[in-house]
């Protein structure tokens, strides 16, 4: 926090017009997570009642509430501003911000006129300085007093708070991610702003339903970053949802996480077959194939040798719209690579 204190700010904040209502929580009654889909259904119909119906949620053991569409929203990671373009709603995205690297061509034209408030997660000054409806995190950190700002301490200013549900951790964390769990995020984000995502999913099942699983149970390391201790891709998120689904086997798919840190002992000993390289903005494909390559162990393993590397965008990696588009493209990279 800047040096303004935290009860200035907040009377400042709750000075503006935008923010002069009134938020009633009491009495609300909350939907469980695995009740999402219900929930989209009775919102995404064209009945005006049920567009006036608010959307009650637990989220990551934080209950929402929506009682109208949010109109004003701030999306951190890419992965939250790519959902709400893919929906059709960009022009409800007021800022952006930790945004892991361009936006893929079909929603390039809509992402032309967003813009950037900050290159990793902002400060709660700049979210109050937007004066936003909705917050829409890709990672729960980033909702803490040093950085976007407390869950509670915005709702009591009337600004709602959302993380991409498979990705919560403090709780209701998926047991074992699953695509079900990938399009019932897409179904519940659809619900809070009352639209349809019915065309999205059923697109996205047939294409999951064409992918050939031609790993042939070879073995990966999933590398998202780190050079003196890597940290990769373990047993439970999206990295294994998308290895399992391209027919691979994870070397840390034994960890009971999401991404953990490993060693490059283990990868060694492991000497996988492919490596998936993360590509982001702020950490590119090509610097960890720098690092592989500068550490005589890893720069003698088969993969690195032979560059059986799979490239996958950051974004792509956490779950959400693209993470059908992700495992297409990895399963045409080992097709690729097999040649």
């Amino acid at each position: 926090m800047s040096a303004l204190s935290r009860s200035a700010l907040s009377r400042s904040a709750l000075s503006r017009s935008a923010f002069s209502r009134t938020v009633l929580l009491a009495g609300v009654s909350v939907l469980a997570l695995s009740g999402c889909t219900a929930a989209a259904e009775e919102t995404e119909t064209a009945s005006p009642d049920a567009a006036a119906q608010s959307v009650e949620l637990s989220n990551c053991g934080f209950d929402v509430t929506f009682d109208s569409a949010p109109e004003r929203v701030i999306t951190i990671k890419s992965s939250t501003t790519e959902m709400l373009l893919a929906l059709g709603l960009g022009d409800r995205i007021i800022g952006t911000a930790f945004q892991d690297g361009p936006v893929p061509d079909q929603w390039a034209s809509d992402a032309a006129g967003l813009t950037s408030i900050a290159d990793r997660v902002p400060s709660e000054e700049a979210v109050l300085d937007l004066e936003p409806d909705l917050v829409f995190a890709g990672w729960e950190s980033t909702f803490s007093a040093d950085a976007a700002g407390e869950r509670a301490d915005l709702t009591s200013l009337g600004i709602n708070t959302f993380v991409a549900p498979s990705a919560c951790q403090s709780a209701e964390q998926p047991a074992q991610l699953s695509f079900e769990n990938v399009f019932s995020d897409i179904e519940t984000v659809a619900s809070i702003f009352r639209v349809d995502a019915t065309e999205i999913v059923d697109e996205q099942r047939a294409q999951l339903a064409a992918i050939d699983a031609n790993g042939d149970s070879r073995t990966a390391l999933w590398f998202s970053s780190g050079s003196d201790t890597p940290y990769v891709g373990a047993g439970i998120g999206a990295p294994q949802l998308l290895l399992d689904t391209v027919g691979l086997t994870n070397i840390a798919g034994d960890i009971d996480s999401t991404w953990a840190p490993f060693n490059w002992e283990a990868v060694v000993d492991a000497d996988p077959d492919f490596i998936v390289l993360v590509d982001a903005a702020w950490n590119t494909a090509d610097s960890k194939i720098d690092v592989l390559e500068a550490n005589p162990a890893t720069a003698n393993l088969s993969a690195v040798k032979a560059g059986r590397y799979l490239v996958v965008p950051f974004a792509a990696s956490e779950a959400g719209v693209r993470s059908v588009e992700a495992a297409e493209s990895l399963s045409a990279q080992i097709a690729e690579l097999d040649g």
